[in-house]
């Protein structure tokens, strides 16, 4: 009788050292630095004078981080936003996944910038400040393109 209890005590201890192993495993991930790279930034060319939207992905070759907020000199107003089902909601924040990436696109996730400085035209450049929470601060250079442009035309 006491061979089968101590195989089954074995056992346990067995799984609850797999189970910490995969836990270790997954905060080491999520520990290690991130490895950020902005890519594809623009800015259509607003119509309005007041608002403009801007686009931009995030590839992370490291561990986790978060989106926590933007800044720029076009608008002190800079927002997060979502689209999902043609419904739009501002965000606090936006995760950015560990060996994965953030996209924010026409339709989806984008930044909002309101009561803008000036109404920025096609071929300026608009500065922008990305604030991460364990990356700091990434500045990139956000061309304005035309009104109806399609990064995966490139027109």
């Amino acid at each position: 009788m006491r061979r089968p209890a101590g195989a089954a005590v074995g056992m346990v201890v067995a799984l609850a050292l797999a189970g910490c192993g995969s836990d270790d495993g997954a905060a080491s991930a999520s520990s290690a630095k991130p490895g950020l790279k902005v890519s594809g930034a623009y800015m259509p060319a607003p119509s309005m004078d007041t608002m403009a939207a801007g686009f931009f992905t995030v590839a992370n070759s490291g561990g986790a981080d978060t989106l926590t907020s933007v800044s720029s000199d076009l608008s002190a107003d800079v927002t997060l936003h979502s689209t999902e089902g043609g419904a739009m909601e501002e965000e606090m924040s936006f995760p950015v996944p560990a060996k994965g990436q953030l996209d924010f696109a026409s339709g989806g996730n984008h930044l909002m910038f309101e009561k803008l400085t000036h109404k920025p035209k096609q071929g300026e450049k608009v500065s922008v400040k990305l604030h991460f929470a364990k990356s700091g601060t990434v500045a990139v250079e956000m061309p304005v393109k035309a009104a109806t442009y399609n990064p995966k035309t490139g027109h």
